[in-house]
């Protein structure tokens, strides 16, 4: 017990952990508060809690909203470190990465427009920045799933030449590389879905998704992100 109190603690002094469980708590109460809204008719008190904490899921949001207004130098100096990719084997991997990179960083300064508007602060029209700030965010998502998926039949490759070859050690660090793109595919066509949700009324199925089947999605992309920087951190101290 003490020791995952202090993994939680270790966790949530990282800025990152922080934003990961803030994000895990703000999609888990919009997924509670979803379910319990669907009973309003027959139950007040769930009604009540649904909405307290559809409420608190929202400000939940808007606290990470405020947050990545400083993540615009940790951003730059990640895309000036990968550069043109020159250390990428893969052309194809490397391409797919810059664009990401392009797409990530100019999102932060759309999304901190539409904060800045909805908070009165600059005479503008937020609609058009969210808008924009989703679609960067959802092409970013569709890139972060083909860079994983051309990385998985390169791994899938380098594993078929290692059972030929042998090398035990090989094999088994191939096979959790290749566990983390899978997982990476599933949280970002979690993510990607929500994406399409928020988008204007006729793309897809923008505006069809209920809170809690939003939290849902937003849940399990948050639980694999902690899961997937919780194996990060016992490799980094193994």
């Amino acid at each position: 017990m003490q020791q995952s109190v202090e993994a939680l603690v270790r966790l949530l002094e990282s800025y990152r952990g922080r934003d990961k469980v803030i994000r895990t708590a703000c999609y888990g109460s919009q997924l509670v508060g979803g379910v319990l809204s669907r009973k309003a008719e027959t139950d007040v008190s769930s009604q009540r809690l649904g909405k307290s904490l559809l409420l608190f899921s929202a400000q939940l949001s808007h606290c990470r909203t405020v947050l990545r207004l400083f993540d615009d130098l940790s951003m730059l100096a990640h895309s000036r470190s990968y550069g043109l990719g020159a250390g990428e084997e893969d052309a194809g991997v490397r391409w797919i990465s810059v664009l990401n990179n392009v797409a990530d960083q100019l999102y932060y300064p759309c999304e901190h427009i539409a904060w800045a508007a909805d908070a009165e602060l600059i005479k503008v029209k937020s609609d058009k920045w969210w808008l924009l700030s989703t679609v960067l965010w959802g092409t970013s998502l569709l890139l972060g799933i083909l860079r994983s998926l051309r990385v998985l039949l390169l791994l899938k490759k380098k594993l078929k030449r290692c059972e030929r070859d042998g090398g035990d050690n090989s094999r088994s660090w191939l096979r959790r590389q290749m566990r983390g793109e899978v997982l990476s595919v599933l949280s970002s066509m979690a993510d990607l879905s929500n994406a399409i949700h928020w988008m204007p009324s006729g793309f897809l199925w923008a505006g069809q998704f209920p809170n809690w089947l939003v939290g849902l999605m937003g849940t399990v992309s948050s639980l694999i992100g902690l899961i997937q920087m919780c194996n990060s951190n016992q490799t980094d101290d193994t």
